[in-house]
């Protein structure tokens, strides 16, 4: 929906993007390192489309980050997941690799001495389409107190992961160049202190120290990694990584801080908001799956027919969708949020308009007349077929869960969000789930809101054959039941 504006903007209007040459702009942007502390803001030219993808690119890698993170990964298994989605979305080569490519391509490439269009194989671009994408969603989720720590703590273990796997030299380059303000310690001061640093250095196999006020390293003061003494903290070079990752916290906690007061600005151009404001709803589930491109569930055109859909409900539906089938057959009928949301769902996961005829008047309780009058032009209708005669898509996690709550007597919306806890742990035994620990770990993410995160975690419980554990979080209906039907 934002892009459709975005386009129409554009041709009405000049850009507030220049086009996309990365040689527009007089100053040099260069990245010398794979590592960022994101203090300088970007001010090179990018185009719509650009602002747009980019942000939409680190926003699916920061959700999955959070997936991952309530579904209790283990730091090892959380950045091999991570890695191919990074490598898809958010690429980042070392200095090293930058190196070879240059040997074997005589193209510079410094920005300002780029090729005319952003090269998505050139590592400084990757590097500015890293930094850009960082400065985009800070805008999006400064505006309140819950979005900022999502945005640090997501932000933060991404950075956690690309500095466990860059190069060493680069790595301590890096930090080197952060001017992170710590102090050698003395020869005076190691002898003074002597006793209780040879055990902390025999205790992390490293007998190098600097110092630093000890507030600024407060989880490794809490876990007793550090000597304290008149107010500083000495730290074992070993403990470099969780010095500069609290160093990076801070400077981006404070920096959104800084953002929330441009925000007025920003509030003057019209077509940067709908985007933002859009980012800002969807960290709820961002929706990574597009059905258009999947085409629908390979062979369930063919075996997906109105006879069998009652068959398809506790093996393949999620919960959204099984409650509103239910709600169908119990009460023969559905209000028309529920028929959208449910219609829409069959239509792409195969069944055909002719069979959703024929589906819809044998779980309906009414008159023929009545059914061709009221409901088969409106199913026509939501296959294309009538009307405007437009191809409706599936609702997606996000859009349910921001969408209409059902009242009394309704079935349609996200079951996460809309049950009571006993309603949800009843729902949760009927399809299988009986281990308290897991019940409570999906009542958990329902409590912190992240309702496709739960609706993930039931997959995984219920569908222990599939080995794809690693892919990308579940945020769409029809992404559950393709999923699932190609386990049968």
């Amino acid at each position: 929906m934002f892009r459709q504006n975005f386009k129409r903007r554009r041709a009405q209007e000049k850009r507030h993007f220049a086009d996309s040459s990365l040689e527009t702009h007089s100053a040099t942007l260069t990245y010398p390192y794979r590592l960022n502390f994101y203090d300088t803001p970007p001010t090179l030219e990018i185009t719509a489309e650009e602002f747009e993808q980019w942000a939409i690119d680190r926003m699916r890698v920061l959700g999955e980050i959070e997936s991952r993170l309530a579904r209790n990964f283990p730091p090892k298994e959380l950045e091999a997941s991570l890695r191919p989605i990074l490598d898809k979305y958010l690429p980042l080569g070392s200095n090293a690799s930058m190196a070879r490519a240059s040997s074997s391509d005589p193209t510079p490439v410094d920005i300002k001495n780029g090729p005319l269009h952003f090269d998505e194989n050139n590592e400084q671009h990757k590097r500015l389409k890293d930094h850009y994408s960082h400065f985009i969603l800070r805008l999006a989720f400064c505006r309140s107190q819950e979005l900022r720590k999502r945005f640090v703590h997501a932000e933060t273990v991404l950075f956690r992961i690309r500095y466990n796997s860059d190069d060493p030299e680069e790595r301590a380059a890096f930090a080197q160049s952060c001017n992170l303000a710590w102090d050698p310690v003395t020869d005076s001061e190691r002898s003074e202190l002597s006793k209780k640093l040879d055990w902390l250095a025999e205790t992390d196999k490293d007998s190098s120290f600097f110092k630093v006020d000890f507030e600024r390293v407060p989880d490794l003061v809490a876990d007793r990694r550090v000597v304290l003494h008149n107010g500083k903290a000495y730290v074992p070079r070993s403990q470099l990584q969780s010095f500069v990752q609290t160093e990076f916290s801070s400077r981006l906690d404070r920096a959104l801080l800084q953002t929330v007061r441009a925000l007025p600005r920003l509030e003057e151009d019209d077509r940067l908001v709908p985007l933002l404001n859009h980012l800002a709803v969807g960290f709820e589930a961002f929706s990574t799956y597009d059905p258009a491109q999947v085409g629908g569930v390979p062979g369930s055109a063919d075996e997906i027919r109105a006879s069998n859909v009652d068959a398809l409900v506790d093996a393949h539906y999620p919960l959204c969708m099984q409650t509103m089938h239910r709600g169908l057959v119990s009460t023969k009928h559905l209000r028309y949020n529920a028929r959208l949301q449910y219609g829409n769902f069959l239509k792409w996961i195969g069944l055909s308009v002719d069979e959703a005829l024929i589906f819809w008047r044998s779980h309906f309780n009414v008159p023929e007349d009545k059914f061709s009058k009221e409901y088969r032009y409106n199913i026509r209708h939501q296959y294309g077929l009538e009307g405007s005669r437009i191809n409706y898509r599936p609702h997606s996690c996000a859009e349910i869960i921001n969408g209409p709550l059902p009242a009394r007597g309704e079935f349609h919306g996200c079951p996460y969000r809309t049950f009571s806890t006993d309603t949800l742990v009843a729902s949760l035994q009927r399809m299988g789930i009986n281990d308290t620990q897991h019940l409570a770990e999906i009542q958990g993410n329902v409590a912190r809101r992240q309702y496709h995160v739960a609706c993930t975690q039931v997959y995984e419980l219920t569908h222990p054959e599939d080995t794809k554990k690693y892919d990308e979080t579940i945020t769409h209906p029809n992404q559950y039941f393709e999923r699932s039907y190609k386990q049968k």
